[in-house]
């Protein structure tokens, strides 16, 4: 099942994508719907359902971020071998994990402000695991009963800001539209092995990274297993779980960054695509 959000940015409502890829509305229905939201119990309910029965969304509306704003917006750092080397970077001997700012949290087609002064804005494809059911020092083996889908993310970073401005990661990684997410929320029963996803960006129709998420370091059980020992996780929570090679810091000889006016496109493998325009900030 892909689940999706439409409607103005903070009135979004909860849709369902049909056969035909046309989105459905959930209104009506979820009032007899039991239970938290992106619970098993919740997602069963909807999954019972028979989405040609459901009414037609008619008129053309914003597709907002896959989910509602999450408590948590974590990601993992360094989580791909061969994007670690491309950086120059050791693999990490451990997960590196950082928040990212509920600022940066946005749709999948909103506009990416590139922030004033920034010389290195640059883009990251990722798999974001959204959180089901409340996890905290859950084992690896249990992990995934705690995952109610997965969706796209762009993790959205500005390398100057990141690298060079000194201190923690955050402030590269939390401006606000750095972290554009959805299409869908596809429900991990569609998802039988998400360590095999095919996941890719576009700049300009330009295809600059073609990774799998095969080439992990620490695969998506691990890695909420991992986060649940520092952070409890709540329904909704996203954990964007690193990026393959391919991002403009590493582009050689010199790496490329992203100025406003160029469409960037970002997809994985039966998830749908992102497709987002540069803007400069106000």
């Amino acid at each position: 099942m892909k689940l999706l959000r439409y409607g103005d940015p903070g009135q979004e409502k909860w849709g369902v994508l049909d056969g035909a890829g046309q989105v459905r509305i959930l209104d009506d229905v979820l009032t007899a719907v039991t239970g938290d939201e992106l619970s098993p119990g919740w997602l069963k309910q909807l999954q019972n359902l028979d989405p040609e029965k459901l009414p037609l969304l008619k008129t053309e509306r914003r597709i907002g971020a896959a989910i509602p704003r999450p408590l948590n917006f974590v990601c993992i750092g360094l989580n791909y071998a061969d994007h670690a080397a491309e950086t120059g970077a050791k693999a990490p001997k451990e997960p590196i994990v950082f928040l990212k700012a509920l600022s940066a949290f946005s749709g999948p087609f909103d506009n990416i402000r590139i922030p004033r002064g920034s010389k290195k804005t640059d883009w990251e494809v990722e798999l974001g695991i959204v959180i089901g059911t409340k996890a905290s020092y859950v084992s690896e083996a249990e992990a995934l009963n705690h995952v109610a889908g997965y969706c796209v993310v762009n993790d959205v970073s500005e390398r100057e800001y990141q690298l060079e401005r000194s201190g923690s990661w955050d402030k590269g990684k939390g401006c606000d539209t750095f972290g554009p997410v959805g299409p869908y929320l596809v429900t991990k029963d569609e998802v039988p092995d998400p360590q095999n996803l095919n996941l890719w960006c576009e700049i300009d129709g330009k295809r600059m990274q073609n990774g799998n998420t095969r080439t992990m370091i620490f695969g998506v059980q691990k890695l909420v297993s991992y986060v649940s020992e520092f952070i409890t996780l709540h329904p909704g929570d996203i954990i964007a779980t690193g990026t393959p090679p391919g991002v403009g810091l590493g582009v050689k000889p010199e790496p490329v960054f992203l100025r406003p006016g160029q469409t960037v496109k970002t997809g994985i493998e039966g998830m749908g695509e992102q497709v987002a325009k540069t803007v400069a900030a106000e």
